[in-house]
């Protein structure tokens, strides 16, 4: 829960948020803008990642019309960007544009940050 406030903190607040705050885990960060419509696709992308590996992976949005510095911090050209890291806090790769959960999760495999797959709910769990 705790990265989940991060994470929407810094999605309201457009506040910046380096490798050093998580606690060893892998890091998404995208950089886009609120009214972007590629921006706005990501959304519901950013939200299932930050639900379902919660834990395991930090995801983090900054709005870069609202903080422009961070836009020049991260070299931005393109919106939406996505940044992948390590759980060290290296930066391994970069996308522009829209991209699905399904193709960041390859891409983080690819890249060799193993991310366990979710739980799936078992049949016999009580329903909410």
């Amino acid at each position: 829960m705790k990265y989940l406030s991060l994470s929407i903190l810094c999605l309201f607040l457009g506040v910046s948020v380096h490798a050093e705050t998580a606690k060893s885990l892998p890091r998404l960060l995208d950089l886009g803008a609120k009214k972007c419509i590629p921006c706005k696709q990501m959304v519901p992308v950013l939200e299932a990642l930050t639900a379902e590996y919660a834990g395991r992976l930090e995801v983090v949005f900054i709005d870069v019309w609202e903080n422009r510095a961070a836009s020049k911090e991260y070299g931005i050209r393109l919106i939406p960007t996505q940044i992948f890291y390590d759980a060290a806090g290296r930066e391994l790769f970069r996308h522009e544009g829209y991209w699905s959960k399904e193709s960041i999760l390859a891409k983080f495999r690819e890249l060799g940050v193993g991310l366990d797959e979710p739980a799936k709910p078992s049949a016999d769990a009580p329903k909410a």
